[in-house]
């Protein structure tokens, strides 16, 4: 197979997808993805929900700038909601209120609706928690379930309608740039372009070294998810239950309860599956900050999240690679920042307008790590 396209974008994730699709409205792109399924490693792996004080405030600005378009999305994008309201309700352990002081005070310019609990404010939108986790939490409104796999799906769907294409089992094995053109081999076939977009997720800097870029230390970090069965349904009205410090969250699902141990190991690329300590240290965070039991552990599963040494996301063309564009390091929040990423990226590429409010492009661009 070959071909010749404005754009390449490497990588069929939330992040690759999203970005084709609003590409594809001013150029022609070709998505190739190396595997035989797109979004096989992060995206299809997400704890699916949306909240705009995940990722921090550096990130917050992109959240907050799709929530329009996930609450509302053009006509005929997706069957179906992308979200539905849930609420997330952040604790703290007993040494630990510190977190949710320094948590508010992050926020407190954002815009992003956070109100203050006191015990029983707590206790009342978690009624399972354990006496010395509900003394005071941070209560956020806005947070809602996100429809991943219909979402990822409907950029994947819009874009192919506006002239994109994909090639799966299509790993990028060489990247060769001559006559202001990229020429990209894969396992699949041949391809050219003007542009090159590194949206590889944990294998960024893999292709970027391929293309004779400088990699910038984008690391993959394992993440453990459990399915845990409580002994009886799960209240479906919970809200997604986070610590503040970052040992745990959970949120129930279908009568059962998600719980993580909001574990971050350092891995390289590949497809990680979850280790036995990470699952029942999960199990046994979710008990001590809870009074509910797992009964067992229904299944399990471990994703890639990766990140750029400042844990912010890099959207932006390489300084020491012409035509080389980077779109990675989206961590574990690149499904809640999709629209406003992808638009951004796509606006970056092509010279297009593009704003939204809060929004600094450069803060993302790759000349910071220069």
């Amino acid at each position: 197979m070959t071909g010749r396209y404005d754009v390449v974008v490497v990588g069929a994730g939330i992040g690759g997808a999203s970005l084709a699709w609003f590409l594809s409205e001013r150029a022609s792109v070709l998505l190739i993805e190396a595997e035989a399924h797109p979004g096989l490693h992060s995206t299809g792996r997400s704890a699916a929900f949306f909240a705009e004080t995940y990722g921090g405030p550096g990130v917050q600005p992109l959240t907050t700038a799709s929530k329009a378009f996930l609450l509302q999305p053009p006509e005929a994008f997706a069957d179906g909601l992308l979200v539905t309201q849930r609420g997330a309700l952040h604790i703290a352990g007993p040494d630990a209120h510190g977190a949710l002081d320094h948590m508010e005070s992050a926020f407190r310019a954002s815009g992003v609706a956070i109100e203050r609990l006191d015990a029983d404010g707590t206790a009342a939108r978690a009624p399972l928690l354990s006496a010395a986790w509900r003394q005071c939490g941070l209560w956020e409104p806005g947070c809602s379930d996100i429809e991943v796999a219909r979402l990822h799906q409907a950029f994947l769907a819009g874009a192919r309608r506006r002239g994109a294409v994909l090639v799966t089992d299509a790993r990028a094995r060489g990247l060769d740039r001559s006559g202001g053109r990229w020429r990209i081999e894969t396992g699949a076939g041949c391809f050219e372009a003007d542009v090159v977009v590194n949206a590889a997720g944990a294998w960024a800097d893999q292709v970027a070294v391929l293309a004779g870029a400088r990699p910038l230390g984008v690391q993959p970090l394992r993440r453990t998810m459990i399915v845990a069965d409580l002994g009886g349904p799960v209240e479906p009205d919970l809200p997604v239950v986070l610590d503040a410090a970052g040992s745990f969250y959970f949120k129930p699902d279908a009568g059962m309860m998600w719980v993580s141990p909001h574990d971050e190991t350092p891995v390289p690329a590949s497809d990680v599956q979850p280790e036995e300590l990470d699952v029942a240290i999960a199990v046994d965070r979710f008990e001590t900050a809870t009074t509910a039991t797992v009964r067992r552990v229904v299944r399990s599963w471990a994703g890639l999240r990766s990140f750029a040494p400042d844990r912010l996301p890099v959207y932006g063309f390489a300084s020491d690679a012409p035509g080389f564009f980077w779109c990675a390091g989206q961590g574990g929040f690149g499904v809640q920042t999709s629209p406003a990423a992808g638009a951004m990226a796509a606006a970056l590429i092509t010279g297009a307008a593009w704003s939204a409010p809060g929004v600094d492009p450069e803060r993302y661009s790759p000349k910071r790590f220069s």
